[in-house]
């Protein structure tokens, strides 16, 4: 049945090797599960355990709806950044737009309020077309070179996850001192770094042997490392889980409790419609660009792009999204977007929705297993972003590079992701870059309007910091 399905002979892949997929995502984003709730709450155990809900809930929906809507390896969930903004900007914004004291309970039921707004524009632009036509306004050099800095990207994030690169105040960002190990307060974070690197070593020599599931093995191996020997992980005290508790919390302030009554209560009424309509397109720009970056960056990994650069099932996969967001605010979280992380089971082997919904299961099952999916500690899913970060930069040799107009775009592309710490930076500056280098140059006519108008829309962006 699920071969017939999901047409997994036709995709060149079976059963085993899509569950493997799915499982390797999920172990590779699980981290959003216990982040959401910690950094929407600020503070407040009654958002925490409601949002905890709310996470893992929104994230079987959005990846379910990846499975059968759209029938594609990608899994959703509240995305990074974009529940940083909820949390440290909109919420505070609350205040300023209501002109009223609110706690932080009714400043998060306001703030969902604009996610929910947000995600029905998302699904209005998906379903006449809007999206689809942004994504074939995005030059070809700019799309190839999407892959390449989400991969930087994702290297990124796993050296910072394991601590190999680290903060400095001269330099920004630099290699951790090994020299420290001896340090009893540098031990753990030495042996950390130390044990990641060894994860990608062992990933890529299970991998090199076409060993099934090289990547799950890869951290499954990493997690134990850090408990014994390495000692960098230490076991909780009990796995306990209020789970009615939690239920009750989240009954009583996230689900459904959307409060568009305080947020239009203020008495400036032209000033509060201002400022939500400029939150509701912070959130649009950011995700839009974010989903559509991870799409076609991780669907070229994949091999599921046309000779064009286009993704086949993009209008699906883009009101999936969209849908996501929606039920997600309903539900009580920020944002929900399609996760870069996916592109760890798609280096797996994933190739169709099984990949998707095996991962939908295990957000399912995260609801009562929660204390178990935390004890994969981030040194032991780092190896796995960085390895499929190098897996990702093979794509960059479709680039053209002859050709400066467009390789200066592409590179622009990659380089900004992970310098910004956005993919939807990378795109804005391949974008705006490739406008004003072709206009600059005479070669205007190889331009469209919309990349123009996509181009316009970012420069508003940087200059607005929205």
């Amino acid at each position: 049945m699920l071969e017939n399905y999901f047409q997994l002979k036709q995709h060149g892949t079976t059963v085993r090797t899509e569950i493997v997929a799915g499982l390797t995502t999920f172990f590779t984003m699980a981290y959003i599960i216990v982040v959401n709730p910690g950094m929407l709450s600020m503070g407040d155990g009654q958002i925490y355990n409601g949002v905890f809900f709310a996470t893992c809930l929104s994230a079987f929906i959005g990846t379910m709806l990846m499975a059968f809507l759209a029938k594609i390896p990608f899994a959703q969930a509240s995305g990074m950044g974009l529940n940083a903004f909820f949390a440290f900007t909109v919420m505070p914004a609350m205040v300023r737009v209501t002109g009223k004291e609110l706690s932080v309970v009714e400043q998060y039921q306001c703030a969902l309020a604009i996610v929910f707004m947000s995600g029905l524009l998302f699904i209005v632009i998906t379903v006449i077309g809007a999206r689809e036509a942004i994504v074939k306004a995005i030059p070809a050099n700019v799309k190839i070179a999407i892959s390449g800095g989400i991969g930087l990207f994702l290297a990124y994030l796993g050296f910072q996850n394991a601590k190999i690169v680290v903060a400095d105040p001269s330099t920004q960002v630099a290699l951790i001192n090994f020299s420290q190990l001896g340090n009893p307060e540098m031990h753990v974070d030495v042996m950390g770094a130390i044990l990641a690197i060894l994860g990608v070593f062992i990933i890529a020599a299970l991998y090199k042997l076409k060993v099934k599931g090289s990547i799950l093995i890869g951290i499954i191996i990493t997690a134990i490392l850090a408990y014994f020997p390495f000692g960098v992980a230490t076991l909780p005290e009990n796995f306990s889980i209020n789970f009615a508790a939690q239920a009750k919390d989240f009954w009583d302030v996230s689900l459904f409790r959307l409060d568009f009554a305080t947020l239009f209560a203020g008495k400036n009424i032209a000033s509060t419609i201002t400022t939500v309509l400029v939150l509701i397109l912070s959130f649009s720009m950011v995700d839009m660009f974010d989903t559509i970056g991870t799409l076609l960056g991780t669907a070229g990994q994949a091999g599921l792009l046309d000779k064009d650069g286009n993704m086949p099932r993009m209008k699906p996969a883009l009101l999936s999204d969209a849908i996501a967001t929606a039920s997600g605010a309903l539900l009580g979280t920020s944002t929900v977007t399609t996760f870069v992380e996916s592109s760890s089971g798609i280096a797996e082997g994933g190739r169709t929705g099984l990949t998707s919904l095996t991962t939908a299961i295990c957000f399912l099952l995260a609801l009562i297993a929660a204390p178990f999916v935390g004890l994969i500690p981030s040194v032991a899913t780092a190896p796995a972003l960085i390895f499929v970060g190098a897996l990702m930069l093979s794509g960059l040799k479709n680039m053209n590079f002859d050709d400066i107009s467009e390789s200066i775009p592409g590179f622009l592309t990659v380089a900004m992701m992970p310098l910004t710490y956005s993919i939807a930076n990378g795109i804005g500056f391949g974008l705006i870059s490739h406008c004003l280098i072709k206009l600059f140059s005479g070669k205007v006519r190889e331009t469209s309007w919309i990349t123009w108008l996509l181009s316009f829309f970012f420069i508003l962006k940087f200059v607005l910091a929205i």
